[in-house]
């Protein structure tokens, strides 16, 4: 069994997949635009989404992220996840850190703790929580 993380990011799929492939060396495996759906299109498909990110798979690492430019959330918003990116070395952690709090907001610097020699947590632009941890 696999559980794989799906972010909706709400129109900005494209803007956030372009954000991962250089922030953390994103790879996309697979990419269907809503216009790409197979006809007979749901009539909840507006026009305007047809250029829109229907489904995305980015690989990062040994990781896929499942993407969306679609609602996927229904009601309200849960805040009680993280992606959490481990890294070998403080100097990939450093970067991939610094790169991920580029528009976004450090929610506690990348330091020394008491369970790895680097540990941060940031939020993204596009409000995703990240902890960044060098592996012990």
């Amino acid at each position: 069994m696999q559980i794989n993380s799906y972010l909706s990011f709400e129109g900005r799929c494209d803007e956030a997949i372009a954000f991962y492939r250089r922030a953390l060396g994103a790879e996309v495996e697979m990419l269907m635009r809503f216009k790409d759906h197979p006809e007979p299109k749901p009539p909840q498909m507006l026009p305007e989404m047809n250029d829109k990110v229907m489904h995305a798979s980015l690989r990062i690492g040994d990781t896929v992220i499942m993407a969306s430019d679609g609602g996927c959330r229904g009601g309200g918003a849960f805040h009680g996840i993280s992606l959490a990116l481990s890294v070998p070395d403080l100097p990939e952690a450093e970067r991939r850190f610094n790169a991920l709090a580029e528009g976004g907001q450090v929610q506690m610097p990348l330091a020394k703790t008491f369970f790895s020699p680097g540990f941060g947590m940031v939020a993204d632009r596009f409000g995703v929580s990240w902890m960044v941890m060098v592996q012990a």
